[in-house]
């Protein structure tokens, strides 16, 4: 069965019939610049439309991204209506397949301003994962960047994200759960509770106690990404810097014998 989403683009491309603005559903697939194979595979419920041609039907068409994502207003957009609303880049592979986008940390101020610029998202560093759970839905990784998120999470690893609708943030979002928040010029990966509903904002906590919560204001949050899993480095055999650790508990060992047999001859002295 096909998503929400794809029902709504689904009757977009309908009006778009009906009203004889294309003539045919080939005619509107090269339009977009996808495969017309592949949109009867949308039309027929068999696939879920990708994110990629979800923004070329507002580029090309004039599709409401609000109506897209929630249902709510027309179908497609008046002059000037809804230009604040972007749809997600992604990059796909020659078998029309999404590819996991990279965010290192010296990126994260240009995405978090750029990341409706389709040029800005085809020069980061892409990859795939063979695990089928990544086939579906558009996912993303992004570098830690700082110690806010330590013991969890520490600088330098990465996190692996799946995407959440912003028709679903309010009752998807849940509490003490990992995310990454974009929003204004940051990136950050936190631990949320959701008060979208109530307030209107995300409290971001960090696991780090050092640093106090912030608060994100739902007019200036551009993405939300349900973290996980994560990449980290691969320790070394030895342990690292386990040998010296071993030979300072030791030491430290010897001194607690060597205190506990003072404490006994003086206990014998006593008696």
């Amino acid at each position: 069965m096909s998503s929400i989403v794809t029902q709504r683009f689904i009757q977009c491309h309908n009006k778009l019939k009906e009203e004889n603005r294309v003539r045919s559903s080939r005619q509107f697939a090269m339009a977009l610049e996808y495969l017309p194979q592949s949109l009867s595979e949308i039309l027929k419920g068999r696939r879920d439309v990708t994110i990629d041609l979800l923004r070329k039907g507002v580029e090309v068409y004039k599709m409401n991204p609000l109506f897209l994502y929630t249902g709510d207003g027309p179908l497609f957009m008046t002059s000037g209506e809804n230009n604040d609303l972007r749809v997600l880049t992604v990059v796909t592979d020659s078998q029309d397949e999404e590819r996991i986008l990279h965010v290192p940390s010296a990126a994260h101020t240009g995405y978090a301003l750029e990341s409706g610029n389709a040029n800005f998202m085809q020069q980061l560093p892409s990859f795939s994962l063979p695990d089928s759970r990544y086939k579906s839905h558009t996912h993303r990784s992004f570098e830690v960047f700082g110690d806010a998120m330590q013991p969890t999470l520490h600088e330098g690893e990465k996190v692996i994200c799946a995407f959440i609708e912003p028709s679903l943030w309010e009752n998807t979002v849940k509490d003490q759960q990992l995310y990454v928040v974009v929003h204004k010029a940051e990136v950050a990966v936190r631990r949320v509770q959701n008060r979208l509903k109530d307030g209107k904002t995300l409290v971001l906590d960090a696991d780090n106690a050092f640093y106090k919560a912030t608060e994100a204001k739902l007019g200036d949050i551009r993405e939300i990404w349900q973290v996980r899993n994560k990449i980290g480095p691969v320790v070394a055999a030895n342990g690292g810097n386990m040998p010296h650790l071993h030979e300072e508990l030791k030491d430290l060992r010897k001194q607690v014998q060597m205190q506990n047999e003072l404490i006994s001859k003086l206990l014998n002295k006593l008696g």
